[in-house]
């Protein structure tokens, strides 16, 4: 049963909560903030886990899946992330079977991530890399480990290409036809922190990749590359 404020559940202040869960073997938070401010973002996922965490206790629940980021404990410059890590945190500590699926960034936000990179018409962007997957793998992937068992741990999910980040934006923007100029920059900060070749993509081999190539999903939209 999908639940959000809309429908009467505010993991906030706990109503509906309770109500919702009963009878549930399994929980799957993909929730947001609604602020990304660092003091608010935190205030969010810390509260709202704490509220969901108690109720399946008390409901008897079996699996919580929640959806987390790629390398969010290797940015602790960035406000989000650290909140990230803050509900992730909750998550193990508490008694209730897990399974925590970090995700890279999705292919729909790049055109976000040039924006938010843009200062007077410029886009200062980030040297380092980038592994971008399609949100509709992200979606496949959290079906997967929601009808497995709880790993009691992290799954990482990729997408099948990496790149330099201003490298990426800057071929997305030509692409579209935006004329803003895509300026190479290793101390740019994305949404807040530095980054390097590793901060925010898979280590190792043990990652899930997505099947998607950004030409495939770009395609599948009908856009041209």
């Amino acid at each position: 049963m999908p639940a959000a404020p809309s429908t009467g559940v505010d993991t906030l202040t706990g109503a509906g909560v309770a109500e919702a869960l009963a009878g549930a073997h399994t929980v799957v938070d993909v929730s947001n903030s609604p602020s990304f401010a660092p003091d608010d973002v935190l205030a969010f996922f810390t509260t709202s886990t704490r509220t969901l965490l108690a109720a399946e206790e008390a409901a008897g629940v079996r699996h919580h899946v929640v959806l987390s980021i790629v390398g969010a404990d290797r940015a602790p410059d960035s406000g989000y992330l650290r909140a990230k890590v803050a509900q992730e945190q909750l998550v193990t500590a508490s008694p209730i079977p897990f399974t925590i699926l970090r995700a890279t960034q999705f292919f729909e936000f790049l055109a976000a991530i040039a924006d938010g990179a843009t200062q007077d018409g410029v886009v200062r962007a980030t040297t380092g890399a980038i592994q971008p997957v399609a949100a509709r793998d992200v979606v496949t992937a959290v079906v997967d480990v929601t009808l497995a068992e709880p790993v009691g741990g992290i799954v990482e999910l990729a997408g099948p290409e990496r790149f330099r980040m201003d490298e990426l934006l800057r071929a997305e923007l030509a692409a579209a036809g935006d004329p803003r100029e895509v300026v190479a920059d290793p101390e740019a900060r994305y949404f807040g922190t530095l980054l390097d070749a590793t901060t925010i993509v898979p280590l190792g081999d043990g990652a899930r990749i997505g099947a998607t190539t950004l030409a495939a999903w770009k395609a599948a939209q009908g856009v041209a590359r």
